[in-house]
């Protein structure tokens, strides 16, 4: 039997979607499918047809991918909940946008509320790309001090601001920002020891000061938000800590569009905390995949298909007989 007391349930972000996500759910479980039925009322069109049907590009943009991420999360959390209601981690957490996927798990927040601030969250950070227009870079085999260094230098030569936007897992950092700071910075990571550094398909800076001006308007959608304290441990990206109040919440979730996403940081916390099980609860696999660059002695989980979820679900069966 699995040990809910040692088991945390992580929730993805974007990166994750793909055309079809959710609609093995949507089709087997009725609690999955009433999920996405409430988004396409709550949000006024067919958000559930992007997600099934796509077209990629159009499930790509920011403003859709978000909802998507979300709702689709939410509907694999309801299936996992209606199969096994005693189904109860000891501990949260969601890269970036999976954060709030994470809270609402938690009870943080109703779904349709969470769904709205998450539709904001998306509209407001695609218009500040299309404002701020920004670039992202994944860079391999480098410590989050020397990527640091490497912002600073690129940022100091260009006069344009790049940072730390991800510390996904040792060897995997992401840096975000101005165009120009971004493609001097590639210039100089191979001198500085990268083993790769690679342009990003996205017009979107997250987690850069370029989306200030997103944080300011959705941090008045969020003031508007009706919050409770989580009933489940959930580790926020910005301090890799549990937020425990609505206060806390509010100024983590307000800070987490301008500041680094400390993803490894957060798992480590979790560990300490006796973490050894992580269930990625999404359409993908990608912090599954994370998880074993953090820690590979720990279990990781991606219930990204009913296939998967009936194979987790027999896996108790079998160890309760």
């Amino acid at each position: 039997m699995m040990d809910w007391g040692k088991t945390a349930a992580v929730f993805p972000g974007q990166g994750s979607q793909a055309v079809g996500m959710g609609k093995d759910f949507a089709d087997a479980y009725d609690a999955a499918r009433a999920a996405f039925e409430q988004a396409d009322e709550i949000l006024g069109f067919g958000l559930s047809a992007i997600c099934w049907e796509g077209p990629q590009t159009e499930l790509d943009q920011t403003i859709h991918t978000q909802p998507a991420l979300y709702v689709t999360s939410l509907a694999i959390w309801r299936a996992l909940k209606q199969c096994l209601p005693e189904a109860a981690p000891a501990w949260m957490a969601g890269h970036s946008l999976g954060e709030l996927s994470a809270l609402t798990a938690a009870g943080a927040m109703a779904y349709e509320d969470g769904l709205k601030l998450v539709y904001a969250r998306g509209r407001l950070m695609q218009k500040a790309g299309a404002e701020s227009p920004g670039a992202m870079a994944a860079l391999l085999a480098m410590k989050p001090a020397a990527v640091k260094a490497l912002c600073a230098a690129a940022s100091e030569e260009t006069e344009k601001s790049v940072v730390l936007a991800n510390d996904n897992c040792p060897g995997q950092l992401v840096v975000s920002g101005h165009i120009e700071a971004v493609d001097r910075l590639l210039e100089l990571a191979p001198g500085a020891g990268a083993r790769r550094a690679v342009k990003l398909s996205v017009s979107v800076a997250a987690h850069s000061p370029l989306m200030a001006s997103a944080s300011g308007a959705f941090q008045q959608a969020l003031d508007q938000t009706l919050l409770a304290p989580p009933k489940i441990a959930v580790y926020g990206n910005v301090n890799a800590r549990p937020l425990e109040t609505v206060q806390e919440i509010r100024r983590e979730l307000g800070g987490q569009l301008t500041q680094t996403v400390r993803w490894t940081e957060s798992m480590q916390s979790m560990i300490e905390a006796g973490a050894e099980t992580f269930i990625e609860i999404g359409a993908n696999n990608v912090l599954s995949g994370l998880m074993r660059r953090i820690d590979r002695k720990k279990t990781s989980i991606a219930l990204n298909s009913v296939a998967a979820l009936d194979a987790f679900l027999e896996g108790q069966a079998q160890q309760r007989s």
